[in-house]
């Protein structure tokens, strides 16, 4: 079961990582507080909507409809709202890892409000979600379109970071190898799923699908890492990390809300190893430089490529450029000359020869990135 940790003793904890996996009992700004500098990987916050609801709402037959009507979710202004939605994101800011990502939901209560405020806050947006319902409330007075959407907001850390996770083949390969598109169709929590008491009313007024969550997660981050939830609720980030092999921490001031959530993320099994393995492609692969095989002794300075058939050859330098014939460049640069091309992919087109046989200096790419895989 996770634990739940009384935020006065967090900082007393013996081990450094003693909060992962944990329910933190408290206001989400101080316990944020408590939290080492960046320590979390991906943050997905389900903040309050200020719904500012003008009373009571009614189906047409006049039963009346269970709205979000909790004091948590009232604000006594605009800009009340807005030093609140400040404060947490400059507490999450400071547990983001320089290349760690958040996710922020909202509708159009409040979206727009928390959109500004991150950039203003320089995190540098990178996309923002359309969460489209199957089958959203109606709109039963009439007056308005029926508000059938929720909005994500996807944002790293600032512009300069690059490194962020993002499973870009995994998620196309998913999707019938069509790239992944920002509207997303999910219905809205109901059924087995919605968590409800003795009463059987709805534990949590806004309780998220698992199967959003799990495309978030799944998105943006890799077995193992640390997913922040400071607004836990009904705990579905931590259900939906735990079946995905990925840590959690949550932040929750509502006593029911945590005996919920702890009580359902100690049902969960997780996957195994090989249902968690992500489908990586080129571009997931850490960048290593032709000077790095130079740098590393794998190909020497003076030694001799050639293409596959042997029409064209360079000699190495020691800076890790190539020479041929007068003309000096890039892997890529040369390569290009020699074949009167305005592009080439020297990885490919250059080859050294091992005991009589022609090799393409990609492969000794893929040995760098199997020594690096080996120290991470």
């Amino acid at each position: 079961m996770a634990s739940v940790l009384p935020l006065v003793d967090l900082k007393q904890q013996v081990r450094p990582d003693s909060w992962i996996n944990s329910i933190i009992k408290g206001d989400c700004v101080a316990a944020l507080e408590a939290l080492p500098d960046h320590s979390v990987d991906v943050i997905f916050a389900d903040p309050p909507y200020n719904l500012q609801l003008g009373g009571m709402l009614h189906r047409p037959d006049q039963s009346l409809v269970d709205a979000v009507d909790d004091e948590w979710d009232q604000f006594e202004s605009f800009g009340a709202y807005d030093a609140f939605t400040r404060a947490w994101l400059l507490a999450c800011r400071r547990v983001l890892k320089p290349n760690g990502t958040i996710w922020v939901i909202g509708s159009y209560h409040n979206i727009f409000r928390v959109g500004s405020m991150l950039q203003d806050l320089n995190f540098w947006l990178l996309n923002d979600i359309v969460w489209r319902k199957t089958n959203p409330m109606p709109n039963f007075k009439g007056r308005r379109f029926q508000n059938a959407h929720e909005t994500m907001i996807w944002a790293s850390r600032d512009a300069k970071a690059k490194a962020y996770t993002f499973n870009y083949d995994a998620l196309k390969a998913s999707n019938d190898d069509v790239q992944m598109r920002s509207d997303w169709l999910f219905p809205i929590c109901s059924g087995g799923e919605r968590l409800k008491g003795d009463d059987g009313k709805k534990i949590h007024p806004t309780q998220k699908p698992e199967a959003l969550l799990a495309r978030v997660i799944l998105a943006s981050t890799k077995p193992g890492d640390i997913i922040l939830d400071p607004f836990f609720g009904s705990g579905t980030t931590g259900a939906v990390a735990k079946r995905l092999g990925r840590n959690f921490v949550g932040i929750e001031r509502e006593q029911d809300y945590i005996d919920a959530a702890s009580a359902r993320i100690a049902e969960v099994e997780p996957l195994g190893k090989v249902e968690l393995t992500v489908m990586t492609g080129k571009k997931a692969e850490p960048r290593v430089a032709f000077n790095t095989l130079v740098e590393s002794g794998l190909i020497k300075p003076g030694q001799v490529l050639t293409d596959v058939k042997r029409r064209v050859s360079a000699i190495v330098r020691a800076d890790g450029t190539l020479v041929s014939g007068g003309e000096a460049g890039s892997i890529h640069r040369l390569g290009a000359k020699v074949q009167g091309f305005d592009t080439c992919n020297g990885w490919t087109f250059w080859h050294y020869e091992e005991e009589g046989a022609l090799k393409p200096i990609d492969a000794l790419r893929t040995v760098i990135r199997s020594n690096m895989a080996r120290l991470d």
